[in-house]
């Protein structure tokens, strides 16, 4: 009997795991709450799980793209989180990538983000490089469906 529940418990853990407890970058999985709800008639939002500081507009070949960072301030060799509000919807065609480090992207992890329809915005992970530069910079490369590209920069929150 003690060896049926155990293997219980292992087959319900594996299963927790292949259908979605983590997500790819080692993040929980976050369901969204009973009490979210979105701004369009009450469907559930997602929940980021996480804090979310503002980092503000900025303007990148002309869109205003609205940016807040999460995981706390960006430190040499650790994961970052950005996250990407574009100006205009296109469910999730645009392709959105970030960086932290330079614009050249030496020695940094390219995040690509994450479409979250709830919220309408991207989710990014990046690794930022080790050693960080002197004036380490959140980079972002917006590809447009068309295949144009824009790139801009910001400013991150530091520990």
């Amino acid at each position: 009997m003690q060896h049926l529940t155990l293997m219980t418990v292992a087959l319900a853990g594996l299963l927790f795991t292949a259908c979605g407890g983590e997500e790819e970058h080692g993040h929980p999985h976050t369901e969204p709450s009973e009490s979210a709800t979105s701004e369009s008639g009450g469907e559930a939002a997602e929940d980021h799980g996480h804090a979310e500081d503002p980092l503000g507009t900025v303007s990148i070949d002309g869109l205003a793209v609205e940016l807040a960072q999460g995981h706390g301030g960006i430190q040499a060799g650790k994961e970052g989180h950005l996250v990407v509000k574009l100006p205009y919807s296109d469910q999730g065609a645009t392709t959105v990538r970030a960086w932290i480090g330079t614009a050249d992207r030496t020695k940094s992890l390219v995040g690509k983000g994450e479409y979250a329809p709830s919220h309408d915005d991207y989710d990014i992970h990046a690794t930022a490089p080790t050693p960080l530069p002197d004036t380490p910079m959140w980079w972002i490369e917006i590809e447009k469906p068309d295949g144009t590209k824009h790139v801009g920069s910001a400013q991150p929150l530091m520990d």
